[in-house]
């Protein structure tokens, strides 16, 4: 489920990458030889730099002329980065290298294959930035009224550009694909809602900001209008196609795998979660069915109650260390606008699909949301490391921080975090397990163009459990349109799980009897948001996955494998 800490929060986001519109200033001559584990460290910090947006009066430029010097410039840190040896290096050290080595490919993946600024229209939409790629924005939306002096100022010089940005956007989007359109059409329904939303919030404080948020509105309307009148003339799909899924799985995403064998791996987790459930319902056949929540504040007592439970069960059972900012009180205050709107007197109300689970048991999906991504985003923030310290780019990460996460869900429930609860709830694992198969299994088969996006919708529709919830919802809407964007997101949730499951079992076969969950736990935590591949070999020692990641990199495989 999409973090539901309230949309206003969600807005004030991180952009997941920067892209700088000017020229790199370091000349180009060839780059000279090191190494030392220094220059990488200088080297990564010149090309986060190098990412960060140039504005010209608000307005950051993603103009073609922009996009191709970038791409140019690209170029020579590739060069730079590859003529850094790191022979008798640590392993550490050469995991640091190969994140480098991810996120630049990562960029030239942008270029070569995705170029969201000219062929997705959702690029230019800043409420979307949690389903794909977005432009970075000076507009933040706030968070606390009334603004400072100088917050207001920036915030209405940020709303003042929003026309100019659309008008860029319509130069810019020469090679639209059509299901990104009609994504687009549907997040700009949103961001006008939005933009009267943040007008109620700041009108008692700053009444003089009003004029602003219409005319970004109008904007928004106006970039929908034009998106509508324009979207039958768009006929390129927007999956990247399975040669160029396998390229990013590969170099960016560092997962020595191809589409073939995460399709079998999604598969596979298809049969047995559905197995699971089907046999869990059938010992259950004579117990009472869960009952749902009733109202906001009983089921933000079931939230806090779940939120307690799952902090108390890893302490007790030592599944992993609490460090002392590792509690759940700020996660819970970030979660209170979600229980304050009253519900509509309609019996077992469900807003959106995901509901129909965790309005009945709440525990695997706050364990989710809370222990997986929301301590993952802690760790982050109090990990110092000037390269896995830093917040990945281009989703190198993903298959860590979802397979992560949703791993939990059912992992801890074996480790009996369930035992106290009703029976069924063991159920409610397992229907959520289902529906993220299904969305993995849409997920590659719009990439390999077997699906479009209208086709996807149809089959998480027929292949989810109570699929019927999911006719003309919200939840995956916003899920297809997160698949296409972060394209493998979530192939990647479903086959991190298993990457997890594997490198438990890798590490417990070498360790033998020596083998402590717990141990386990904090030293893969202690790897940082890194990719399993990279934690498994400095973990084990085992490079078999290493040399395979890096087959077609003979040189590089020279000098990291030695």
């Amino acid at each position: 489920m999409a973090k539901k800490v309230g949309i206003i929060l969600c807005l004030s986001f991180l952009s997941f990458f920067f892209f700088r519109c000017a020229p790199a200033e370091k000349e180009k001559a060839s780059p000279l030889a090191t190494n030392k584990y220094e220059d990488l460290v200088s080297l990564y910090q010149e090309f986060r730099d190098f990412l960060k947006p140039k504005f010209e009066n608000g307005v950051p430029d993603y103009s073609a002329t922009a996009m191709a010097q970038q791409y140019q410039d690209l170029n020579n840190f590739q060069q730079r980065l590859a003529a850094i040896d790191t022979r008798g290096w640590p392993i550490s050290q050469k995991v640091d290298y190969l994140l480098v080595w991810a996120e630049m490919n990562g960029l030239d993946f942008f270029h070569r294959i995705l170029r969201p600024w000219s062929r997705d229209p959702c690029f230019y939409l800043v409420s979307q930035g949690g389903n794909g790629p977005t432009m970075d924005s000076l507009l933040r939306f706030p968070r606390r009224l009334p603004m400072s002096p100088e917050r207001l100022a920036n915030f209405k010089t940020a709303l003042q550009a929003v026309p100019a940005v659309f008008s860029q956007a319509k130069k810019n989007l020469t090679e639209v694909a059509r299901d990104l359109a009609t994504i687009a059409i549907w997040g700009a329904k949103e961001e006008a809602q939005l933009y009267d939303e943040i007008a109620s919030r700041v009108s008692e404080h700053h009444p003089e900001l009003i004029e602003d948020i219409k005319r970004a509105k109008s904007a928004v309307e106006d970039y929908r209008k034009w998106l509508e009148e324009n979207k039958d003339k768009w006929t390129a799909p927007a999956g990247v196609g399975k040669e160029n899924y396998n390229w990013l799985l590969k170099n960016v995403y560092l997962m020595p795998l191809t589409w073939e064998k995460c399709k079998d791996a999604v598969l596979h987790e298809d049969y047995r979660v559905i197995s699971f459930l089907k046999l869990e319902e059938n010992r259950n056949k004579n117990l009472p069915p869960l009952k749902y929540v009733s109202s906001p504040e009983e089921y933000r007592q079931s939230v806090y109650k779940s939120l307690d439970s799952v902090m108390k069960f890893i302490r007790e059972h030592k599944i992993f260390t609490l460090q002392d900012y590792l509690e759940v009180e700020s996660y819970k205050k970030a979660r209170e606008s979600e229980f304050e709107e009253p519900w509509p007197d309609v019996p077992n109300y469900i807003p959106d699909y995901f509901f129909n689970f965790s309005f009945r048991e709440s525990l695997p999906e706050e364990t989710h949301e809370c222990i997986g991504h929301y301590f993952d985003e802690l760790r982050i923030e109090h990990d110092n490391r000037p390269i896995r310290g830093r917040p990945r780019l281009f989703n190198v990460d993903e298959t860590r921080s979802e397979g992560f996460a949703f791993g939990l869900e059912e992992l801890l429930m074996h480790a009996g975090y369930l035992d106290h609860r009703p029976r069924r709830a063991r159920e409610i694992v397992y229907l959520q397990a289902a529906f993220r198969t299904c969305r993995a299994l849409a997920d590659l088969k719009m990439h390999s163009h077997e699906y479009t996006l209208d086709e996807a919708v149809k089959f998480c529709i027929d292949c989810a459990p109570r699929g019927d919830l999911l006719k003309g919802s919200h939840h995956l809407m916003y899920e297809m349109a997160t698949t296409l964007r972060f394209v493998g997101w979530h192939m990647r949730m479903v086959v991190g799980k298993v990457r997890f499951m594997q490198l438990i079992r890798d590490a417990a076969r070498q360790q033998g009897d020596k083998f402590v969950l717990g141990q386990f736990m904090d030293q893969l935590l202690a790897e940082g948001m890194i990719p399993f591949t990279l934690s498994r070999w400095e973990m084990t020692g085992y490079d078999d996955e290493i040399r395979l990641l890096l087959s077609d990199h003979p040189q590089l495989l020279e000098k990291i494998v030695e």
